[in-house]
């Protein structure tokens, strides 16, 4: 969405402000005397013989970078000042500098099942989804071996410390909250590194069998109990409504009633209906204590 892009380069940005601040604040000065003197002017030599031999040596100067890449150049073992070259084409020294392309593109990587214990000693194994994407590559090169693969452990121990300070039932009914709160804590440890969490989600959740099996039969309980609450209210309800139509009848139409009832009644080898003068019934009636 377009939206979505303004926010994310807006973040990007204000992520390699805070990166230059951090260089300029802790970096480490770059060596003087003799050395820098002699790589500047090993520097202008290879200028001129490029310019004087360019016909013949332009062909090996030149690189061209996609439009998702960007070159970090070390000279003479040291990066270059300022931003990492590209896209596009750009030139080099080739026996001085050594290229290193980093790709900017956003990176998916899925963390394999990990054992947690809850903070209700509940073990459950939790995979995750993170994407990232590098957006200062000369921190990105310099900082960090391999990357990827800090990326990924760093994904798996903040997976299980996140994890193992909620309950089951906090993972179960808070998946977003959770997820919200490690990439935050992805992004706090892997910011020095050049690299931007973009979003992390909590793929799967896969209980132990007993515990299943547990949560099933309570959740069966409660749905038993519940249908037979919903039971017990519509016999309240219809004894109320044959109460209130009983009052309102008289004599004559409640003896009616009673003889309507009797017919509709199937007699069987198993049922065996009756009929009783209601006087009788009276009679028995007013002589109970």
């Amino acid at each position: 969405m377009p939206g979505g892009n303004r926010v994310g380069a807006v973040c990007a940005d204000e992520f390699v402000a805070e990166n230059v601040k951090l260089h300029r604040k802790h970096g480490e000065r770059r060596g003087g005397g003799v050395w820098e003197v002699l790589g500047a002017v090993l520097t202008l030599l290879s200028a001129a013989f490029i310019l004087l031999t360019f016909p013949l040596t332009g062909w090996m100067c030149a690189k061209v970078i996609q439009e998702y890449e960007r070159a970090v150049i070390f000279r003479l073992g040291r990066v270059i000042k300022g931003q990492a070259k590209g896209p596009g084409l750009f030139w080099f020294i080739p026996w001085l500098d050594v290229i290193q392309t980093v790709d900017l593109r956003t990176v998916c990587f899925n963390i394999r099942p990990q054992e947690v214990l809850t903070a209700d000693w509940v073990p459950l194994k939790v995979d995750a989804v993170v994407f990232y994407r590098v957006v200062d590559p000369s921190v990105w090169v310099t900082r960090v071996k391999n990357g990827y693969q800090a990326t990924h452990t760093l994904a798996q121990t903040t997976l299980r410390a996140t994890l193992g300070a909620h309950t089951l039932t906090d993972i179960l009914t808070q998946r977003t909250g959770i997820a919200k709160r490690m990439e935050e804590a992805l992004y706090t440890a892997s910011r020095l590194w050049g690299v931007l969490v973009e979003r992390v989600e909590l793929k799967d959740l896969t209980l132990p069998v007993s515990l299943q099996r547990c949560m099933a039969s309570e959740a069966e309980a409660a749905r038993r109990a519940r249908a037979k609450m919903i039971v017990a209210a519509g016999e309240v309800k219809a004894s109320r409504a044959l109460q209130e139509a009983a009052s309102g009848l008289s004599p004559v139409a409640f003896h009616l009633r009673y003889l309507q009832s009797l017919s509709s009644v199937q007699s069987t080898a198993s049922i065996v209906v009756v009929s009783l003068p209601t006087e009788l019934l009276d009679m028995f009636l007013s002589h109970q204590p």
